[in-house]
């Protein structure tokens, strides 16, 4: 099973090309440039260095969100556009669920952390059960307030240390280490490799779910944003005055 894999819910833009659970070829940038301009070019370098004929492939897998707005649609678009091109489905993958799979073989409890600005994040709270490889997931997705998150996290992790990962630790691993160590929880932080997106772990996931029946055809495809967009919270503000 071949399938192509889009990431562009974050700063970091990837895209990879897996087959049968090899990762033929992964492209990755964490850089401030706009993935409108990027994933394109970066899908049809690595088709021209693995000679991969993209009739070929069985489905396009994609971070369906949360995360950026604009990186979202940019995303979905262009899914959308080769599965239409292709007539290939479309694998809807929560942008958080494959974000924990960097963390395979973490005996604790996993929890990315995407910065939604506002004190707030997008996160989610996984494990890895003995002999499981897809995590599984024990709070869904969801844009919540730190204060709330470590809340959470103090009755879901018991005795477990929890392993961060994400855009979101930088800006808030420091007061989540401090809220936690308040409440008797330890935590880690992931190091570089493991702490961003990667299309590669979405693909993984992706063919997953596939298998499972869980796909879309191109044109039923749309992201899942799991919050307004400041525009419409400022229009509803001004609505309600």
């Amino acid at each position: 099973m071949k399938i192509i894999a889009i990431d562009s819910s974050g700063l970091t833009a990837s895209v990879a090309i897996v087959e049968d659970e090899t990762v033929i070829a992964e492209y990755t940038v964490n850089h401030k440039k706009t993935h409108s301009t990027t994933l394109l070019p970066m899908l049809n370098e690595i088709k021209k260095m693995t000679d991969t004929n993209l009739n070929s492939v069985d489905a396009i897998a994609i971070a369906k969100g949360p995360g950026s707005f604009t990186g979202l649609r940019i995303g979905s678009a262009t899914a959308k556009g080769l599965g239409l091109a292709l007539n290939k489905p479309i694998v809807p993958v929560p942008t958080v669920d494959a974000m924990a799979c960097n963390a395979y073989g973490y005996r604790g409890i996993v929890c990315p952390v995407m910065d939604a600005r506002r004190e707030q994040v997008y996160t989610g709270v996984y494990c890895f059960k003995e002999g499981k490889k897809d995590p599984e997931i024990l709070l869904k997705q969801a844009a919540m307030d730190i204060v709330d998150l470590c809340n959470r996290l103090e009755e879901i992790a018991g005795s477990k240390n929890v392993l961060f990962l994400g855009d979101g630790v930088p800006v808030y691993g420091e007061k989540i280490k401090k809220l936690l160590n308040d409440r008797g929880v330890r935590c880690d932080f992931a190091p570089v490799h493991m702490s961003r997106q990667r299309a590669a772990a979405l693909a993984f996931l992706g063919e997953i779910y596939l298998k499972k029946g869980i796909f879309e055809s191109a044109a039923e495809h749309k992201p899942e944003y799991l919050r307004m967009s400041q525009a419409e919270r400022e229009r509803l503000q001004k609505d309600s005055i």
